[in-house]
């Protein structure tokens, strides 16, 4: 199982690095793209534009499969944590059969505390399981910080998203309507800045 593990693991960071040429692949043809407009070659532009569209797509989908793998990776991490934890389980109830069965007070006590540490152990290694899992697994960011980093990113390039983003489905975006008027008054003081 521990080869399973490496294996998926080793998987995982190479359709990583796939992902990551996807991306550097695609940058290089968006950089195409306006040198070739800056040329005023247009049918060019259109190629170039494509190819990075198909880039950037196969990089997305690289990274989803890298992903996918790595959650797979963090569950057979669970499954060989939860057999060694299973094995000493066996062998302190071992323990305390013998024990019981000699009602040797001092080694039941003995064997009573290991099992208790080896509980405790258990109930630390598989919440350290979980809360890897669920991270590994769950793919969901808060809404808020995807809306703020987008409508960032399109005040940083004078593009307009605010209305492509009221668009979404409800419960996809939680832009509220104290961030849209945060957003406008921002859009109209930095517009009454450039008339000045």
């Amino acid at each position: 199982m521990d080869d399973t593990l490496f294996q998926l693991k080793f998987t995982a960071k190479q359709l990583e690095k796939l992902a990551k040429k996807a991306d550097k692949d695609s940058k290089a043809e968006q950089a195409k793209v306006k040198k070739a407009l800056q040329q005023k070659n247009v049918e060019c532009a259109r190629v170039y534009a494509e190819n990075a569209i198909r880039k950037k797509n196969e990089g997305v989908n690289w990274l989803r499969m890298a992903s996918r793998v790595d959650a797979v990776a963090s569950k057979v991490q669970t499954a060989v944590t939860m057999k060694g934890v299973t094995k000493n389980m066996a062998q302190v109830t071992k323990a305390l059969d013998r024990a019981l069965s000699t009602m040797d007070l001092q080694k039941v006590s003995a064997v009573m505390d290991r099992f208790e540490q080896q509980v405790q152990n258990l109930d630390v290694h598989t919440s350290v399981m979980e809360d890897s899992m669920s991270s590994a697994t769950t793919l969901t960011t808060p809404q808020e910080q995807v809306d703020s980093l987008i409508v960032q990113i399109a005040e940083e390039n004078g593009l307009e998203v605010l209305d492509q983003l009221s668009q979404l489905p409800e419960g996809a975006s939680a832009v509220g309507e104290s961030s849209v008027r945060s957003q406008e008054d921002q859009l109209s003081r930095r517009l009454a800045a450039l008339r000045n």
